[in-house]
């Protein structure tokens, strides 16, 4: 029986400003929250969504293929799915209670790279739960949230000397982004997971499904890891 409650944080990204070369905003990586929500509730966990403003706005590439399926789109534009009302009713991070939950779940998008770092309502929910012995977990941009987590024993991240992964500087080039990162100053996932002490491993393809656990925290690639990420962390806090 675990220690702390069957109940799941899922954090979405706030920012939704233009991006992308051609002028997109980025946003939600709308799988990379979805599939969680799904292998979550199926585990029998009760799932909320939070932002750090209670606001966000979708990253309109996450919308085509081959990043949504049929399956996907059917949940996206049903406003009875609840998914999709949780969504619409999104909570900001500073009313909810840390203690109620036992899992984090911070999901992605390119705009978590822009909000994340300075998420303190998100970050001190992870502390909390990390506190109390549960399960961090985050995909793909997500772990740009991982190094600003941190361990109140020890004082430094929860991932210093810790394996993690995410999205990589492979996929970001093949992406055509890499670029516009640097002139952003964004830090990719790699090199923010290295300067928090941990060590960042990645898979052979940057698209590739890829997840790693690594005692309570818990972390994925991309979008097609969005699955297997939480399974491995509902895995993890079963072992609690």
């Amino acid at each position: 029986m675990s220690p702390v409650p069957k109940r799941a944080l899922i954090a979405i990204t706030s920012y939704n400003g233009p991006f992308y070369p051609n002028g997109d905003p980025t946003g939600l990586f709308y799988s990379e929250a979805l599939h969680p929500f799904n292998v979550l509730t199926e585990a029998g966990f009760t799932v909320d969504l939070a932002s750090e403003t209670g606001t966000y706005g979708m990253d309109p590439h996450s919308l085509q293929a081959p990043f949504v399926n049929e399956a996907d789109l059917k949940i996206y534009n049903n406003p009875e799915a609840e998914f999709t009302k949780k969504l619409a009713n999104l909570n900001k991070a500073s009313d909810l209670n840390p203690a109620d939950y036992g899992l984090f779940f911070a999901s992605a998008g390119h705009a978590t790279l822009f909000d994340y770092p300075k998420a303190k309502a998100l970050i001190a929910i992870a502390e909390d739960v990390w506190a109390r012995g549960g399960v961090v977990s985050s995909v793909c941009h997500g772990p740009a949230i991982l190094p600003y987590i941190m361990d109140k024993q020890t004082g430094k991240s929860i991932i210093y000397g810790k394996k993690v992964t995410g999205f990589t500087d492979e996929g970001e080039v093949e992406l055509g982004l890499m670029d516009k990162m640097n002139e952003l100053d964004l830090v990719p996932i790699s090199k923010a997971a290295k300067e928090a002490g941990a060590t960042y491993l990645k898979p052979e393809g940057p698209f590739d499904d890829y997840s790693i656990t690594d005692g309570r925290l818990v972390t994925g690639t991309n979008p097609a890891s969005a699955h297997s990420t939480a399974v491995k962390a509902v895995a993890a806090f079963d072992s609690l």
